[in-house]
């Protein structure tokens, strides 16, 4: 597993990441057993960057993501990454206080079972909320009192994400990047680094579509995101299939076949595609067992897809792909 440089941390992680909403819920039903090997198959593989939220399953992420680290012992060789802001006690808008900040950062500190929070990052919160200010100055408090290290913010637009480039404390932003979603590189990154702010690449796989394997008949648990959120019923679209509508997004995906290095896999890359640049601190595909954790880490060592490669996938974006995005972008 290669590393980079965390941002202004100065922090070194695997560029390879685990994100694990996935864990929580919401993409079918994962057992205990289940998420310990995909957590314990991932860092067998080099990564070191753990990605969570309080609310993913209300909480059953962060707990089990504690129950690897006591048995592991590796705490000291891992970065946990959480985030704050969309749990259902107090529920909005009473969780952007300066009290629901601090509760629920301690109650993350709990149940992970550690001492300090590497990066804490408010989850996709409301922009005007975001935007002022108030909210990162509760969290430099926290850091100040070594409850968190550093901190940031997971957004849904480049407008946010550069409104949080600009505040000096913030050091990560969590964005979503991937091939379907490609404006970030000429309007965030030159700005990101500039600011030494890290950026965590969510969705590198387009909820799956970018593995290759669906077809438009392809059908989803009813507690799958991808079955209750395609169009965006109950948070932001952009967050299921990158914002695409999923027959078309399948369609797509099928016709980035001819495009995929011989001897790779379609998700091969398209996680290798968004490790070329950069401005890139790590990726956080999910996985749902130890074989996917496994897989996901094997695109840190591939070769890079050439310039020639990287031509034809931003023309193939702008030309068949932006036009259908949806949501904030």
């Amino acid at each position: 597993m290669n590393t980079r440089i965390f941002g202004k941390t100065g922090r070194v992680v695997s560029e390879v990441g685990l994100g694990t909403w996935q864990l929580g819920g919401g993409w079918g039903e994962v057992t205990d057993e289940a998420a310990l090997a995909a957590l314990r198959a991932a860092y067998e593989a080099g990564t070191t960057f753990l990605d969570t939220a309080d609310v993913y399953g209300d909480g059953r992420s962060e707990t089990l993501i504690g129950k690897f680290l006591k048995e592991s012992q590796a705490r000291d060789r891992i970065f946990i990454a959480t985030k704050l802001g969309r749990f259902g006690d107090p529920g909005w808008p009473a969780n952007f206080s300066r009290a629901a900040v601090r509760q629920h950062t301690e109650a993350s500190l709990r149940r992970l079972g550690i001492d300090a929070l590497d990066l804490t990052q408010f989850h996709c919160v409301p922009p005007e909320v975001l935007m002022r200010g108030e909210l990162f100055g509760w969290l430099a408090e926290l850091q100040r009192e070594g409850k968190i290290r550093a901190y940031g913010a997971s957004v849904e637009a480049m407008d946010e994400a550069l409104w949080c480039c600009a505040q000096p404390g913030c050091a990560a932003l969590q964005i979503i990047f991937n091939i379907f979603r490609q404006k970030p590189i000429h309007v965030l990154f030159d700005a990101a680094r500039r600011n030494g702010v890290a950026l965590i690449v969510r969705l590198p796989l387009a909820s799956g579509l970018l593995g290759g394997k669906m077809t438009a008949a392809t059908k989803f648990p009813t507690n799958d995101h991808r079955n209750f959120n395609r169009d965006g019923q109950l948070f932001n679209v952009g967050e299921t299939f990158a914002g695409l509508p999923f027959e078309k997004g399948v369609a797509l995906a099928d016709q980035l076949k001819p495009l995929v290095p011989v001897g790779m896999t379609m998700a091969e890359m398209a996680l290798r595609w968004c490790l070329d640049f950069e401005a890139v601190g790590t990726i956080i595909p999910g996985a749902k067992s130890a074989a996917q954790a496994q897989a996901n880490a094997r695109a840190s060592v591939l070769a890079p897809l050439g310039a020639e490669r990287h031509v034809k996938l931003a023309a193939f974006y702008e030309r068949e792909v932006a036009a259908h995005i949806r949501g904030p972008y």
